[in-house]
């Protein structure tokens, strides 16, 4: 605040200099028009404002005084983008995997104020990476109070926004709006129609305000319109109808939208995003020639390239309930193990390539994995429980409603591929923890496999139930003679839970590679030797295995 001897001395300059000034009732703002040092200082001097301050102002006349200046969204996020790469900061939180690869894409299109195509398959984060562009706004921003079309103070775009202005002057009232206001979603679904986009004649609008259809105010603008100065986002955009993707060529071109007959042009500001999926191309639809032409830039996504990252990404998006946390222990391979089931399953013959594996397989399963556990607590009334192979098995139901089957895929059934691909994610991380069972036998130091293929090959069987308490399950695993001795020759300081994870995993794992046999059943596994299993003496001739059985019922 000025003093009054001052504040009549600047007044007086200002006057004779012939520079505008404005008054409001807290406040004396100057501000030359020949002077852009000076202009830039005031917008500085606007973006300088903390947010209180900002949302204090509430006419046109204290918003010019304060410097704000009007930019585009693009030019927004632009400069925003600037600011947060000179700091050092995520621009992307959340996002991993992305980091040498998509987020430059994305950042790079930013920077170029372009129109964004994000294509890959499912559970590849592209709406996440559009809703966190959010982040990259200024927290508020000022509009035309009572505007549908968020209307710049400024650059008054919608009839009643003029009006209002010139009815007013610098006394218009505005309002703020924040960030989280200013970003649209809308998928791309066969009914989605052109006034639901673009906007039709209102006739109860036109009734209401007794107004003739000619008349613009009878309009009722659709989702873009009302996303103006706004990020819109459109996901699967190869379902949208053709003839609705061609109502987005002006609007990405020239700014404007058309409606009808009116000759009416609203050079919209907004920053488009289309997810795209590229199987849609080929079953649902596609995206018109010319739309994509006019989409700036289009970045390809893809799944996690490390277990590791996968991993990172399992971790944070799952959801551990906090008696799971106290109940269930866990360890890194039965995470790992969860990852290796979503590569074999990207990998595998029986699953179609082209519809992908979405990362959301790995985050419900990984919340399959402790649930199994957490039940098997429960219902033997324990305090705590180890994870165990068991368990892995028990994430089946994540798996088949997850992966899309090619035919060879349907006549094996769900389950049988699931099962499969779990089994394959064993034989493979079992070499990370031990020698591999082919090349054993021909060790000179001997077979480590010995001990235990000799126990089954003396007739002796397993059971391991899914649902044994921990006390069983631990005396059933060192019945078996040997088990307990490979984990402690190549892994030998173990805490007696790791021990007994290891020695089911090794268990498994042989019977990956064919050393001993392995059977499903209803409430578990069965482990007996793989030559009796195959010769077995109770199995009459066409009866019918218990998995498939297991296969029909589902």
């Amino acid at each position: 605040m000025m003093d009054n001897g001052y504040w009549m001395q600047a007044v007086l300059q200002q006057i004779s200099s012939g520079c505008p000034f404005y008054i409001s009732p807290r406040s004396v703002y100057l501000f030359s028009s020949t002077s852009v040092a000076n202009e830039r200082s005031q917008r500085m001097s606007y973006y300088n404002l903390k947010a209180k301050e900002l949302t204090a102002i509430t006419t046109l006349g204290e918003l010019k005084a304060a410097g704000y200046q009007s930019r585009s969204i693009k030019q927004e996020l632009r400069e925003n983008l600037i600011q947060k790469i000179k700091a050092k900061e995520s621009v992307f939180p959340g996002i991993w995997g992305y980091e040498e690869t998509v987020i430059p894409d994305v950042e790079r299109a930013i920077l170029s104020m372009h129109h964004i195509n994000l294509l890959g398959l499912r559970g590849q984060a592209k709406t996440r990476i559009a809703r966190l562009m959010v982040n990259l706004l200024d927290e508020y921003i000022p509009v035309v109070d009572g505007s549908e079309l968020n209307d710049d103070p400024l650059k008054p775009l919608s009839r009643f926004a003029h009006d209002l202005i010139a009815q007013h002057g610098d006394a218009t009232p505005i309002s703020w709006m924040h960030r989280s206001d200013r970003y649209t979603e809308k998928l791309a679904t066969p009914d989605v129609s052109v006034a639901d986009l673009i906007g039709d004649v209102d006739p109860i609008k036109a009734a209401t305000l007794k107004l003739p259809y000619s008349d613009e105010r009878t309009i009722h603008f659709g989702l873009i319109p009302r996303s103006h100065r706004c990020i819109f986002v459109i996901n699967e955009l190869p379902d949208l109808q053709a003839r609705i993707q061609v109502s987005l060529f002006n609007i990405l071109q020239e700014g404007d939208i058309q409606i009808r007959g009116f000759k009416l042009r609203l050079p919209l500001d907004i920053q488009f995003v289309f997810t795209a999926n590229p199987e849609d191309y080929t079953n649902r639809g596609s995206i018109v020639t010319p739309l994509k032409d006019r989409i700036d830039s289009q970045i390809v996504t893809h799944y996690p390239k490390t277990i590791e990252m996968g991993r990172k990404i399992t971790q944070q998006e799952a959801v551990v309930k906090t008696e799971q946390k106290g109940l269930v222990k866990t360890n890194d391979l039965v995470a790992d193990l969860i990852e290796q089931v979503a590569i074999e399953a990207r990998q595998s013959e029986y699953v179609d390539a082209k519809s992908g594996v979405s990362a959301r397989m790995t985050i419900s399963a990984y919340e399959n994995l402790l649930s199994s556990a957490e039940r098997r607590t429960l219902l033997n009334s324990e305090k705590e429980t180890y994870v165990r192979i068991a368990d892995v098995y028990g994430v089946v139901p994540a798996i088949c409603g997850k992966v899309e089957l090619v035919y060879e895929g349907e006549v094996e059934g769900p389950v049988i591929v699931a099962q499969n691909l779990i089994g394959k994610a064993i034989r493979t991380q079992f070499l990370n923890y031990f020698p591999n069972p082919e090349k054993a036998k021909k060790d000179k130091r001997g077979n480590p496999y010995k001990k235990i293929t000799d126990w089954f090959g003396d007739g002796n069987t397993m059971d391991l139930l899914n649902d044994l308490s921990n006390r069983d399950y631990e005396s059933r695993l060192r019945t078996i003679d040997g088990l307990d001795d490979l984990v402690d020759q190549f892994h030998p300081r173990l805490s007696k839970q790791e021990r007994l994870f290891l020695m089911e995993f090794a268990l498994h794992g042989i019977a990956e590679y064919s050393l001993v046999g392995k059977k499903a059943m209803d409430t578990g596994l069965q482990f007996k030797d793989l030559v009796g299993s195959m010769f077995d003496p109770t199995k009459h001739f066409g009866e019918e295995d218990e998995e498939e059985d297991d296969d029909d019922r589902f």
